[in-house]
């Protein structure tokens, strides 16, 4: 069973920096795309970037891009976010997820909250 548990949430100041980070297990990741998602309150789950395990490309939200970084340790399994010029609108809990190539995520973290304060 898989199992993604995410660190790294808090409050933060407008401009400033959090790194968000996921231990993954359960299983191996080869084929796999891990990323982040974010949900606001009253607001649907919005996509922030994905990475694919095998090649270390790299998809970013229109609304991060510039400003979030996904990284990844293969051999530890695990994903990194590191969110810079962070904004008030960038309030949500993140979720780490990991799914198959061409699939929905169905292997969801916990969350964890960030809170950007203006």
């Amino acid at each position: 069973q898989v199992q993604l548990v995410e660190s790294g949430g808090g409050l933060v100041q407008a401009g400033g920096s959090l790194r968000l980070s996921c231990a993954a297990s359960g299983r191996t990741f080869s084929g796999y795309h891990m990323g982040w998602f974010r949900q606001a309150p009253g607001k649907e789950r919005e996509f922030v970037a994905d990475i694919r395990w095998s090649d270390g490309n790299t998809i970013y939200g229109d609304s991060v891009k510039g400003r979030f970084s996904i990284s990844g340790d293969n051999a530890k399994n695990m994903v990194f976010l590191q969110m810079n010029n962070l904004k008030p609108e960038d309030t949500a809990v993140y979720y780490c997820a990991a799914w198959a190539t061409n699939t929905a995520p169905k292997d969801w973290g916990r969350g964890t909250q960030v809170t950007v304060s203006s």
